[in-house]
């Protein structure tokens, strides 16, 4: 009887002990909500996914899970693009175009509009405006200082893939 109250106490330390590996990740892979576009705007997405860069400010593609062409990382912690995104109720607050949201911008990068919204926890959002699908990129906190360099390196895939018009 000893042996197996030893056995028992042991087991949810085992089971605790393999919990916890279950969910760690070794390679620390960003995950994030994948869009659900309707069929055109899906379309668009996947030729996004088709021309972006394999690096963005110098850090190397490593896509978040679950894996999906409407999705794209790089870094860690990792630049986000998700595309075919729901149109940010910010666009079309008129304190952000007015210039009074201290915390939303508009601007233009290397031909790209792009709507610039700091997060309550540090991070950026930016998402195109003027296009025919909205893209969005997320940067970390630890990487805020790095969001025009990430815009230039994603414009040229936008501009090509992504053409302007108003997103329905």
């Amino acid at each position: 009887m000893h042996s197996f109250r030893h056995r028992l106490l042991g087991l949810p330390a085992l089971a605790l002990l393999i919990a916890a590996a279950g969910c760690s990740s070794g390679d620390a892979t960003a995950s994030t909500a994948v869009p659900s576009p309707d069929t055109k705007v899906a379309g668009l997405c996947r030729n996004l996914d088709k021309v972006l860069p394999r690096t963005v400010d110098g850090l190397d593609r490593k896509d978040p899970e679950p894996p999906s062409a409407l999705t794209a990382g790089w870094g860690s912690p990792a630049i986000i693009l998700r595309c075919g995104v729901v149109q940010p109720p910010k666009m079309t607050d008129p304190k952000v175009a007015r210039g009074d949201d201290p915390a939303s911008v508009g601007g233009e990068v290397d031909g790209v509009g792009w709507l610039m919204e700091k997060q309550s926890d540090g991070s950026y959002r930016f998402t195109t405006t003027l296009r025919q699908a909205y893209v969005e990129v997320t940067l970390p906190k630890e990487r805020a200082d790095d969001g025009a360099s990430v815009l230039v390196d994603l414009a040229p895939a936008v501009k090509r893939a992504i053409p302007e018009g108003i997103a329905l």
